[in-house]
């Protein structure tokens, strides 16, 4: 696989160079295991991902990943190097460094995940001795019912539909959980998942002043989906340097993948030619261009 991410280096960094040219990303790790003397240690898989069209953008989607030893939060910081924007996440400490006010060129802006914030009170209402946990996701579960009405919509459509629907639904919901924790106790297990909104407000409702951030960090955990596959068919990275090839190769896959481009005809082909591409002409061999190229292609060959 050396070979093969050496000669598709060139268009792994077109890659990287489309998705941060975006004004927002969706951000996500996970586990990877890596093969250590005599023993496999833990690394991680990093993605960030590229994908306007929630709020009807025209850029292509795609995913870049980065390899790790840990999870130290000095990572993601040397991946956004240099790039400021709208990062959509999980609560992961190890972003923070993004979003101090010093950084430069500029602060990251934070904004959260309602579906991790879904995710401990669903946990808590399944098991049916909650009422309060039964009622939060009711609650929440309305709010993404009126999203889905706008996935794909303008910007401005967004912003009418969640100034006019969504924000009083938000409003209620964040009042309904300070009443209630004002009168739990702090280790209640209800308490806690209902912090996990409290404690960071602002990420929470960002959304509602800014079309072009989802209710959502699901683009960037459906990039890592295969990962968690592809763990159950591999085991693990032989090293360190095969951490990081795995990734150049998911920033490949994923990335067509999400452009409807049948990842191994398009690799198949990529190889058979970018030796002799010009480097002018590298980005016609990107997933989007690659595809209208064949569609046109086929068009005047019928």
């Amino acid at each position: 696989m050396g070979a093969c991410t050496a000669t598709l280096a060139p268009l792994i960094a077109q890659v990287r160079a489309h998705v941060l040219a975006a004004e927002r990303l969706h951000g996500d790790d996970t586990t990877v295991p890596v093969l250590a003397k005599s023993r496999t240690v833990t690394g991680r898989l990093w993605t960030y991902v590229r994908d306007d069209r929630p709020f009807g953008g025209p850029a292509p989607p795609a995913a870049w990943f980065r390899y790790s030893r840990d999870r130290k939060g000095e990572h993601p910081t040397d991946h956004l190097d240099g790039w400021s924007g709208i990062l959509q996440s999980d609560a992961y400490g190890g972003y923070n460094r993004l979003f101090d006010a010093d950084r430069k060129p500029a602060p990251v802006t934070s904004a959260g995940c309602w579906a991790h914030a879904r995710r401990g009170l669903f946990k808590l209402a399944e098991l049916g001795r909650a009422p309060l946990a039964v009622e939060a996701v009711r609650r929440i579960d309305a709010i993404f019912e009126a999203e889905r009405t706008i996935n794909g919509a303008t910007l401005a459509q967004r912003l009418a539909v969640r100034q006019e629907r969504v924000a009083p639904m938000v409003d209620g919901l964040l009042a309904w959980m300070r009443g209630n924790c004002a009168r739990l106790s702090k280790k209640a297990p209800v308490a806690a998942a209902m912090a996990y909104i409290l404690r960071r407000p602002e990420t929470f409702t960002r959304f509602l002043h800014d079309g072009r951030i989802c209710l959502t960090n699901n683009a960037a955990e459906r990039a890592l989906r295969g990962i968690a596959l592809g763990r159950k068919a591999w085991l693990f990275a032989g090293s360190d340097r095969g951490g990081q090839r795995a990734a150049d190769i998911y920033s490949l896959i994923v990335t067509a993948k999400l452009n409807d481009v049948d990842p191994q005809a398009w690799l198949a082909d990529v190889l058979a030619r970018i030796n002799d591409q010009p480097v002018s002409r590298l980005h016609e061999l990107l997933p989007w261009n690659w595809k209208n190229t064949r569609h046109a292609n086929h068009t005047q060959a019928a």
